[in-house]
């Protein structure tokens, strides 16, 4: 039987802001971007799709009608970071041609009073793919092209959405609400993030909630595919992840599981507005803009 890690090294591989000294600067420029983002572009912002806590997001619409969705769901390791700190993704999108939303969700451990668990959250997504799905038309986009994208625990998140069955959270839903979705980052079995002390701090995940929102123990959806990128300069844990989501669920259903070179955990999303990256190719292929 495998050894299972030491819950000291788990920690120091999941510890990205140890291991990108610089790691401040980034979320800066992020919270910059974004605030000037607000301020100049066409934005609906702090629409509620819900009722419960966090349940706002924002729109950002195309210039063109019946335009593709780019939903995007932020990290933070479900504990931290907000939509506000990821407005800056939108424009590399809507200007050529997506409508993008990027949802907010309650954080653990406790968000407004309210005891909040990754289950949690990941139930409140499904409620914001929802809500895109009835409303999206009247932004300019169209609720038959939804991709979902997400960074490390949006990442998961993001994968979550492909399992999801639709019509069993209310009859009007499609059964292919999602398209495809990519990941970035993403962690795909939460039982080494329960082992690690530091994040279980706040988490609180138990063993049961472990085997229902961990992807990669999930079955691979029946249809839709899912984009796994992973930056080259990350972790072992964060590499391992990437690779374990092709393993589980077949190439069928991640046709594009990737290391992308010379990118940490924070730089690979900056990668994604780049407009002559792979990470943006990605996107766009998946969106149908390439």
């Amino acid at each position: 039987m495998a050894r299972k890690p030491d819950p000291q090294w788990l920690d120091r591989m999941y510890n990205n802001r140890a291991l990108v000294p610089d790691f401040g600067r980034h979320l800066a420029l992020w919270a910059e971007r974004s605030a000037r983002v607000r301020e100049l572009e066409n934005g609906t912002l702090d629409l509620r799709y819900g009722v419960g806590p966090g349940a706002t997001l924002d729109v950002f619409p195309s210039p063109r009608a019946n335009a593709p969705v780019l939903v995007f769901m932020h990290g933070g390791y479900w504990r931290s970071l907000d939509k506000a700190d990821h407005s800056f993704l939108a424009p590399a999108f809507t200007r050529c041609g997506a409508c993008v939303v990027v949802p907010n969700y309650a954080l653990c451990p406790q968000t407004e009073g309210r005891s909040v668990g990754v289950t949690d959250i990941t139930l409140q997504m499904v409620e914001a793919m929802a809500w895109v799905w009835r409303h999206i038309g009247a932004y300019g986009g169209d609720p038959n092209r939804i991709t979902v994208a997400g960074h490390s625990a949006g990442g998961h998140l993001a994968a979550m959405m492909l399992t999801c069955l639709w019509r069993s959270h209310a009859s009007d839903l499609p059964p292919r609400l999602v398209r495809n979705a990519l990941s970035i980052s993403g962690l795909y079995e939460l039982e080494s993030i329960r082992r690690s002390p530091s994040l279980q701090a706040d988490l609180r995940l138990t063993p049961a909630q472990v085997r229902k929102a961990s992807p990669a123990w999930l079955a691979p959806p029946a249809a839709g595919t899912l984009a796994s990128v992973v930056g080259g300069d990350e972790s072992a844990e964060f590499l391992r992840h990437n690779a374990l989501i092709r393993s589980a669920w077949g190439a069928g259903a991640v046709p594009v599981c990737e290391v992308l070179p010379g990118l940490h955990h924070f730089s690979v999303l900056e990668a994604l507005i780049q407009s002559d990256s792979r990470l943006n190719a990605i996107a766009r292929e998946l969106l149908g803009l390439a």
